[in-house]
């Protein structure tokens, strides 16, 4: 990620202002502006105060790598401030209607989730209003009534349909880990703080969900003055782009390769008890486990396939 971020930044782009608000830490630099949510905790020993503003972006962006949280957020703001939403990079690309805030997300999936099994690592105003008709699960670090706390996410991501992901976990050093636990699930990165990388498909995401800023001044000064949700009132849209196709395919080589190591295990295996065998066929173990990885295939291959068909997936 650094690298890409990297590689989109000149020499002379310089962050011209930096603000870290009660929710969001807001990078600027010319036209561009890039978003990440402040840690919450609290601090007063933040050495850096009041030479930000002036840094090169490239320089800031090292940060990520940090585990201060709040020098990780202003990197995660400034890698956002140099990788701007090139829609034209994606072939399916949905911009999403204002004012409904991360919920825009969620009531675009609805019609693809039904009767899946649902996990979000990260707790969104309004959520629960989608509880008692989703098969939904929160995990969040500092879980509220109802919720999981975040150890839960081991247990329940590798068997979920849909996971739901927040952007903040790239901040927080969580997002490797929750990746490869839901690799066999349909994954939204989702939130502000995600950049506009189709490179993270390598991690396992089928979808991005992330924030163009449609009014920079505004979007400023909302978080100057501890703006959370209002953002998304002017400041900021939702778009959802699909960067899983690749996977996709990538899955569906994967079980015809394995129907073929299936076809030849099965074959050895008559072959076995033709000749009169009478012990267990050596490789039985083998087969079975060939038997359970297409059949793990196949289930992810469906979600996946429903999650771009609708009409043809669960309702």
């Amino acid at each position: 990620m650094i690298d890409q971020a990297r590689s989109k930044a000149g020499a002379e782009e310089i962050a011209e202002q930096v603000v870290i608000g009660l929710v969001w830490t807001l990078c600027r630099s010319g036209e561009s502006a890039g978003l990440a949510m402040t840690p919450q905790s609290y601090t007063r020993t933040l050495n850096w105060s009041g030479a930000l503003a002036g840094q090169p972006l490239v320089e800031l962006v090292d940060g990520i790598r940090s585990w201060e949280p709040f020098e990780s957020a202003v990197a995660m703001a400034a890698i956002n401030t140099l990788c701007q939403p090139d829609l034209a990079r994606f072939e399916h690309v949905v911009e999403l209607p204002q004012q409904a805030g991360n919920l825009a997300v969620f009531e675009h999936f609805l019609p693809r989730i039904k009767g899946a099994r649902i996990v979000v690592v990260g707790r969104y105003p309004g959520l629960e209003r989608y509880e008692q008709e989703y098969d939904l699960r929160v995990v969040e670090r500092q879980p509220g009534p109802d919720n999981y706390p975040d150890t839960a996410a081991e247990e329940l991501l590798p068997a979920a349909d849909w996971v739901f992901l927040t952007a903040s976990s790239i901040i927080n050093k969580t997002f490797p880990r929750l990746a490869e636990l839901s690799r066999l699930a349909t994954l939204v990165l989702m939130g502000p703080s995600m950049p506009w990388l189709p490179e993270l498909t390598d991690w396992g995401v089928d979808y991005l969900a992330g924030t163009q800023v449609r009014d920079a001044d505004l979007l400023q000064r909302c978080v100057a003055e501890g703006g959370g949700r209002i953002l998304f009132d002017e400041a900021l849209q939702y778009v959802v782009a699909d960067i899983g196709r690749p996977r996709m395919q990538a899955v569906r080589e994967e079980i015809s390769r394995m129907a073929g190591v299936r076809d030849r295990l099965k074959q050895g295996m008559e072959d076995w008890y033709s000749a009169g065998s009478r012990g267990r066929f050596p490789q039985l173990a083998g087969y079975e486990e060939v038997l359970a990885g297409l059949s793990a295939l196949d289930t992810q291959y469906k979600w996946m396939w429903d999650a771009r068909n609708p009409a043809g997936g669960r309702e």
